[in-house]
């Protein structure tokens, strides 16, 4: 599997972002893609998950009510949209496909394929 990530940008706070995520190859054996995020000298972190099946989605408490994640089956890729930004947003973000089919959803180790990823920055 091969995930292209494109649509990180600067952004003001409060202002809004769309991060895409193409994935090409053994798409049908994901369960799931989920997007995370790097700050510069922290752990990467879970933002948000999407079963590619069924479309649940899961998200982060820091960006939940403001991020939403969906897929399109017929084009492989999976979106982030980004309202209501905030400058702790500002990260390096990475989509990644699992196919696993249990629990960890939120780890990263879980998740077998990574983009290149794709900066994001919120300014005050």
């Amino acid at each position: 599997v091969q995930l292209q990530a494109s649509g990180g940008g600067l952004a003001q706070a409060g202002g809004s972002l769309r991060l895409s995520c193409a994935a090409s190859g053994r798409t049908f054996s994901s369960y799931a893609m989920g997007w995370f995020r790097q700050a510069p000298g922290k752990e990467r972190m879970f933002v948000a998950t999407i079963t590619w099946s069924s479309g649940n989605a899961y998200y982060a408490d820091s960006v939940k009510g403001r991020f939403t994640i969906s897929r399109d089956r017929a084009e492989n890729t999976v979106y982030l949209q980004m309202n209501s930004l905030k400058p702790e947003d500002t990260a390096v973000y990475y989509c990644a496909s699992r196919g696993r089919n249990d629990q960890g959803l939120t780890f990263p180790s879980t998740y077998d394929y990574w983009g290149q990823g794709t900066q994001v920055t919120v300014s005050s």
